[in-house]
Formats: C-alpha cells, sequence, structure tokens
C-alpha cells in the first residue's frame, strides 16, 4: 500500500470519522449527565482527532468489570460470614432507626448499602502526627490480621516507618493485606512492594486497566484510605501514607487533615467495603473479623462506601441529602470545590432556609487547574449568600461536613465531580451530639485561621485571571 497515496489519507480520515461517530453513539448512551454527554458526542463527531484518545481515557462513567466482581464477592462474604456471629450487627441496626437526627437523614437507609449501627466509639484524629501515630500504635499491638488501603503511599521516612512495621507483624504471624491505588501511587518504586511481599505481606495495586475494554482507562481511581486492625480498631480519613502528610512538603507546610479512630460493629462494614476493593485487585477474600461482644453503649454511624460501580451517584446524592436535611447550621471543608448543578442548587436553598452555610477550601493550590475552577465556582457561592473561607496557614485536605448539632461526615470524598461520579471513595457518618461538638470545636479554630472572600474579591480579580477559571471550569468534569 501507498502510505504517501492521497487516497490512503482519505481511507485514514474516514475511518477516524467513523470511529468518532461510534464513540459519540457509546458517549450519548453511557454517559450519565447530559451536559457530558452533549460535550463529548458533538466533540467526537467534529474534532475525533483531538477527542478520540481523551474519551478512551476520560469517557466512561461505569465501572461494569468491578461490578461483576462485586456481585462475585459478595456471594463469597456471605458464605464467608454464615459461621460468624453476625447477629448483634441486625439488632443494632434495627436500634439505630430511633435517632431523630438520623431520620432527618431519610434517604441514607436507602442510599448506602451498609446501615447505620449503633454502639460504636470515635475518636477525632487532629492532623498527621496525631493520625499516624494512632495508627502505627494499632498496628503494633496486632495480633490476627491487618487491613492497609491508601490511595498514595510514598517510599519516604513514614513510608519506610510503615513498610518496617508491616514486615515485623508479618514476622510474627499476623495476616498483613496493603491495597494502594495504581494510579494515585504510580511514583511508589516496584522495591518497596517486592520487600513486603517477601516479607510474608499481602500486597496489591487497585488498577482499572484490567479487561480489554479498560486498557486504557485511568479515570476511576480508589480514593479510599483504610486501615483495620484485628476487626477491633479502625481508621478512615483524608490521610494518606507520605511525609506531606506530617507536613514536610514547604509550599503545602502545615498540612491541615483529618482522620477518625472508631471501634465497634460498624467495622463489619469497612471490612466489606476492603474486601470489595481486594477481591478486585486479587479475586481472593481477605479474612473478616467481628467480634462475639459488643459494646452496652456508643454512638451511631454509619459507612458510606461510594464508586463509579454503584446502580446510582452515591457520593453526590449523600452531599445532596445532606445539605436538605440541614435545618441551623452546614459546614463543609473540602480542598477542592467544583460542585454541580443539583449541590449548588441545594446549597442555595439553604441559604435562603436561613442555615448557616459555610465552605472551608485551602489559599494554596496543589493542582493550579483545579484551584482556578474552584475558585469560579467560589466566587458564585459568595454571590448566592454562602460563606466562603480561605485557610490561612497551609494546605487543607480535610473532608468533613457538619450538619446542625449531631451529624457530622469525615472521610475520603471532596466536594468536586472527581469524587461524586469517578473515584471509590468512603466516608464514616457519626449520629453524636457530644462528638459532633468536636468536630465543631475543630472547625472553630480552622476557621478562626481562615479569610473570608467576600464580593469585592471577585470584582478585584484581574479579567485575565477570571478568564483562566472559567477554561479551567470548561475541563471540571474530569478533573
Amino acid at each position: 500500500m501507498d502510505y504517501h497515496s492521497p487516497y490512503f489519507f482519505g481511507y485514514l480520515i474516514g475511518l477516524v470519522h467513523l470511529l468518532g461517530v461510534v464513540a459519540a453513539l457509546h458517549a450519548v448512551a453511557s454517559v450519565r449527565t447530559a451536559q457530558g454527554a452533549i460535550a463529548w458526542a458533538l466533540s467526537l463527531l467534529f474534532i475525533p482527532y483531538l477527542t478520540l484518545i481523551p474519551y478512551l481515557v476520560f469517557g466512561s462513567r461505569t465501572f461494569d468489570a468491578y461490578i461483576k466482581a462485586r456481585r462475585q464477592a459478595n456471594r463469597e462474604m456471605h458464605l464467608a460470614i454464615t459461621d460468624l456471629n453476625w447477629r448483634p450487627w441486625v439488632e443494632e441496626a434495627l436500634a439505630a432507626r430511633n435517632s431523630s437526627s438520623y431520620a432527618a437523614l431519610r434517604a441514607l437507609p436507602k442510599l448506602g448499602r451498609m446501615p447505620c449501627l449503633a454502639n460504636n466509639k470515635v475518636r477525632l484524629l487532629i492532623d498527621g502526627k496525631a493520625t499516624f501515630s494512632a495508627i502505627l500504635g494499632a498496628i503494633a499491638q496486632a495480633r490476627n490480621t491487618v487491613l492497609v488501603q491508601f490511595f498514595i503511599i510514598h517510599d519516604d521516612e513514614l513510608g519506610r516507618r510503615l513498610q518496617t512495621l508491616l514486615l515485623e507483624k508479618a514476622a510474627e504471624g499476623v495476616k498483613i493485606y496493603v491495597l494502594y491505588d495504581s494510579v494515585g501511587s504510580h511514583a511508589l518504586p516496584s522495591a518497596y512492594c517486592q520487600t513486603l511481599r517477601e516479607g510474608g505481606v499481602e500486597v496489591r495495586a487497585f488498577s482499572t486497566r484490567r479487561g480489554w475494554f479498560n486498557r486504557f482507562q485511568v479515570n476511576f481511581r480508589n480514593h479510599r484510605k483504610i486501615v483495620v486492625v484485628d476487626g477491633l480498631q479502625g481508621f478512615v480519613g483524608g490521610h494518606n501514607v507520605g511525609d506531606e502528610y506530617l507536613g514536610s512538603n514547604p509550599r503545602l507546610s502545615p498540612w491541615r487533615d483529618t482522620h477518625v479512630q472508631v471501634s465497634g460493629p460498624v467495622l463489619a462494614c469497612l471490612q466489606e467495603s476492603f474486601a470489595e476493593d481486594w477481591f478486585w485487585a486479587a479475586r481472593q477474600l481477605p479474612p473478616l473479623i467481628l467480634p462475639d461482644e459488643y459494646p452496652d453503649d456508643g454512638v451511631l454511624c454509619q459507612v458510606l462506601a461510594s464508586g463509579p460501580a454503584d446502580p446510582q451517584e452515591t457520593c453526590s446524592l449523600f452531599f445532596i441529602e445532606a445539605i436538605h436535611s440541614a435545618r441551623e447550621r452546614l459546614w463543609i471543608t473540602s480542598p477542592y470545590f467544583i460542585p454541580d448543578e443539583a449541590i449548588f442548587a441545594a446549597l442555595r436553598l439553604a441559604v435562603m432556609r436561613g442555615v448557616d452555610v459555610r465552605i472551608l477550601l485551602p489559599s494554596r493550590p496543589d493542582h493550579r487547574i483545579v484551584y482556578a475552577a474552584s475558585s469560579l465556582f467560589a466566587f458564585e457561592a459568595v454571590r448566592a449568600g454562602v460563606r466562603i473561607f480561605r485557610y490561612q496557614p497551609g494546605f487543607l485536605h480535610q473532608k468533613v461536613v457538619l450538619v446542625d448539632d449531631e451529624v457530622s461526615a469525615i472521610g475520603s470524598a471532596n466536594l468536586d465531580n472527581r469524587s461524586f461520579r469517578l473515584n471509590f471513595e468512603i466516608m464514616l457518618l457519626t449520629v453524636d451530639r457530644a462528638f459532633a461538638d468536636q468536630v465543631e470545636a475543630m472547625l472553630k479554630q480552622d476557621f478562626d485561621h481562615a479569610r473570608e472572600i467576600t464580593a469585592e474579591d471577585s470584582r478585584d480579580t484581574h479579567r485575565l485571571q477570571l478568564l483562566g477559571m472559567r477554561i479551567a471550569r470548561l475541563i471540571s468534569p474530569i478533573l
């Protein structure tokens, strides 16, 4: 074939346009939002040369292969728990419905696949030193099984401290399971994992590229942070494993983040979430541990695990339900603020109801395009009556929601489209006045170190900056 022939280029152009038509039809049939479907379809039809490859990488919105793996994992988990004392979990789930504050979140029992459970103990862990002191201390006391899952694991001082401790516990006969995201931990050297494997630690990467249709897919990422020790102590929140989370990055230091330590029946749900992800990566289940006895009292907790394999947009709907349930106060902290129309409308309605709506964002960018898009949404929110603050001392990475006097949620989900629809996320919802008071005190201190954005800030922003923000917002659905 003459590759310099005009006929060859004609056939090539025709093939690209044909593939563009096929991809456009796929986008119309599969992309969840009308805006996204229109944007992809039109660009694939008219400029397929520029958009075919990005669509292969970013276009998919449902993770069908994971859905099939989840079904198989659930069947195997059902068999695995038949010999365990599961009855207390069911009994506590029924008891949880007596809470008036939880009843205000009327959609949560159906939205979450996991029940709200009573008789849990929770401890607020503020910043990296407290978080990793508690996590490493709990692992050091492990006697049976340790489950570790992070979006990012670095081969730095903190990462090697974790590695050394896991190797020590594995040498003692403790079963160790480590799961990390292949995109988030792309810089993790293979030698780090190989050292763990040689020491008896089970290590897997959560990758979405399994199968031909997922070959180019990097859109879905497992953003969860979970640690469970012996089925007795659990940890969930915003920290990853890296020295920057302890404040070692001068550009972002001090790093502001929050984790929660939890014990009680709700640990069964943390283990279930980890088991589903581990099954996808390893095609086998880790041990499931449920104590025979539970505390006689404690707080209500519900694990909300969300992701692109859910039948609905669980994370986005959670935020909408939390906003709609607020009667007096709604405080949210997030490193990124890229809401969709439904959440933006819910925030405006909350302001109209007289709710004290505050959102705390970082003042320093870790991703400049995301920061630019967030800034434009922040200006629009201020004009709608939402109070927006920027945390001044360092980079703010915590993901916290505080509703009225009793309800709080802490975990890995950001207030952006990636968390709403693309990432696997996990949040721990807590219904307890005393714990909410602790969260309130923590956030008040954060607000004391923040500067409130005003309408004048928007007017004083240079037109070129505003143009950059608007361009950044155009690609916000894949940020």
